[in-house]
Order: structure tokens, then C-alpha cells, then sequence
């Protein structure tokens, strides 16, 4: 077994990394310096000089939503990029396996997302996501396209970073409470994505932390397990005037994942809790 990890410094590549390591798998970790997966002529140099690579495991992703309105890059690195992968990984005969957003969803429903429902994205971070989807399962049956939310880990700037910077310096934050969803540790996605990519049962999936939460919920959860005195005041996201549009809902339903693997995801409440222990282990906190 050989993998191939792109996007390996962000959060979730950063918890791949240490996942193989603890299981001693042998894998390549490139990021955008080693590897650029928008360029074919490179990509197919690098495929040609490494060999038997079985596991392409896509974890690079355009994701700053807001600046992604007025920036083409976005439908390289989410759409166009993991069609040439699974291209690549069908020529070679490798499992491909590739991640989404739940803002392919529109967010007009009041109960959790099935893998199976309609694509319909605000933005075009949103749109790019659910094109790279459907190239990806025109091309190659060997694939995992494998939907989250609300990701954050020790490796990447996240929400949950963000509300700690923000306390130090100020004693009222505003947080918006009409964007719900799930927070997801990347701990968590890693170990149970690569427990899925194991079965080989290909499709679409989603995988989250289990609950449901607001942002202004997120932040509150924190907070309070920092120990922040301050003020907390319920906002709307009409008041940020952000270039994206957000689903106001878009908690996805995990329930697939879990039955195929006979196990529950942990509440994103566990995952908040030991990630704030990693930070604190860093000297983060």
C-alpha cells in the first residue's frame, strides 16, 4: 500500500499524516509546493516518477468561501482538479478518493441532508464543489466523494482559532445564529474516513461530528471552556455584508457512514473538547 495525500498541510491532510504515521502506512504528502494538481503536465510527471501509488486521497481544496466569488482558482482546485485525479487514479488502478462541502446544499431544508438530495449552491465555492463531485463519479467507480462541514483542526486557521483570537482582544463578540450545521474535528473525519476507504463500498457519504449547532452555538461552547468573561450577542448574517451566500441550514446526515461501519461518529462537543487539548498541548492556549 502506497498513498498519495495532496493538500497535506491543511487540517485534515496535517491528521491523515499523523494516522498513517501511528499505523505505519507508507504515503507521499505533497501540498501546492510539491504537488500542483492544477497542472496536468505536472501531475503526470509526478504520477510517472512515484510508482505504485493504490490510495489517492484528495485533501486540497480552494475553501476561503468569500474570496472565492471573484477567483477562478476555485473551480481549478475543486472541480477541475479532482477530475484529472480520477483520471489519473483509474489509469493507474488506484482507490480515488475525493472531499465536498455541505454548501453544496442551498439550505432550504429544516431537516439533515442525505447523500442522495439535490446539489443547488449559493456561492460559487458551493457550485465548484458539486461539479467536482459529478465529474469524479462520470469518470472512475473506484471513488469516494465524501461530503463535511464545519471542519476544524490544529494544523489550519478555523472558526473555533478564530473566536479565541477575537476573546483576547475584545469583551463583546457578535456571532451569527441563522447559519446551523455541524463543527467536524479533523481528527475524527481522518480516522473515520480512512475506516470507510478501507470497506471499498464506493459512492458519496457524508461525515460529520454528530449534533447539530449554530455558529453563535460553536462559539458559546468555547467560550465557555475557556473561561471567557465577556458578552456574547446573537447576530444575523445579514449584518456582515459577506460577498458569499451561506446556507442557513445544512447539517448532513451521517447515518449512511455509520451503519456501514457499525459505529457513531463522536458529538462535535468531543471533538471541540479535544481539540482545544491538542491546542493546549501545543502551547496554543
Amino acid at each position: 500500500m502506497k498513498i498519495l495525500l495532496t493538500g497535506s498541510n491543511g487540517q485534515l491532510g496535517h491528521d491523515f499524516k499523523k494516522l498513517f504515521d501511528r499505523k505505519n502506512i507508507e504515503y507521499i504528502a505533497t501540498d501546492s509546493k510539491e504537488l500542483d494538481i492544477t497542472n496536468d503536465e505536472k501531475l503526470k510527471i509526478f504520477f510517472q516518477e512515484n510508482g505504485e501509488v493504490t490510495h489517492v486521497i484528495n485533501c486540497a481544496a480552494y475553501n476561503d468561501v468569500d474570496k472565492a466569488e471573484n477567483n477562478e482558482k476555485v473551480w481549478l482546485l475543486n472541480a477541475k482538479a479532482p477530475k484529472k485525479l480520477a483520471e489519473i487514479s483509474k489509469e493507474i488502478g488506484a482507490i480515488f478518493v475525493t472531499y465536498s462541502t455541505d454548501f453544496v446544499f442551498d439550505g432550504n431544508k429544516s431537516s439533515p441532508y442525505l447523500e442522495e438530495e439535490e446539489t443547488n449552491g449559493l456561492s460559487e465555492y458551493g457550485k465548484s464543489k458539486a461539479k467536482g463531485e459529478k465529474e469524479v463519479f462520470k469518470i472512475y467507480d473506484k471513488s469516494f466523494v465524501i461530503r463535511t462541514s464545519w471542519v476544524f483542526g490544529i494544523a489550519n486557521n478555523n472558526f473555533n482559532k478564530q473566536v479565541i483570537n477575537w476573546s483576547k482582544s475584545r469583551n463583546e463578540l457578535n456571532i451569527v445564529d441563522d447559519q446551523v450545521s455541524t463543527p467536524t474535528y479533523s481528527v475524527d473525519l481522518a480516522e473515520f474516513s480512512w475506516k470507510l476507504i478501507q470497506t471499498e463500498k464506493f459512492g458519496l457519504y457524508h461525515i460529520t461530528n454528530d449534533g447539530i449547532a449554530s455558529k453563535y452555538d460553536q462559539a458559546k461552547y468555547v467560550l465557555k471552556k475557556i473561561g471567557w468573561n465577556g458578552t456574547l450577542v446573537r447576530a444575523k448574517t445579514a449584518d456582515f455584508n459577506l460577498p458569499a451566500k451561506r446556507p442557513a441550514y445544512s447539517k448532513l446526515d451521517s447515518s449512511k457512514v455509520e451503519k456501514l461501519l457499525g459505529e457513531k461518529i463522536p458529538a462535535w462537543q468531543s471533538g471541540i473538547d479535544r481539540f482545544l487539548e491538542e491546542m493546549k498541548e501545543n502551547g496554543e492556549l
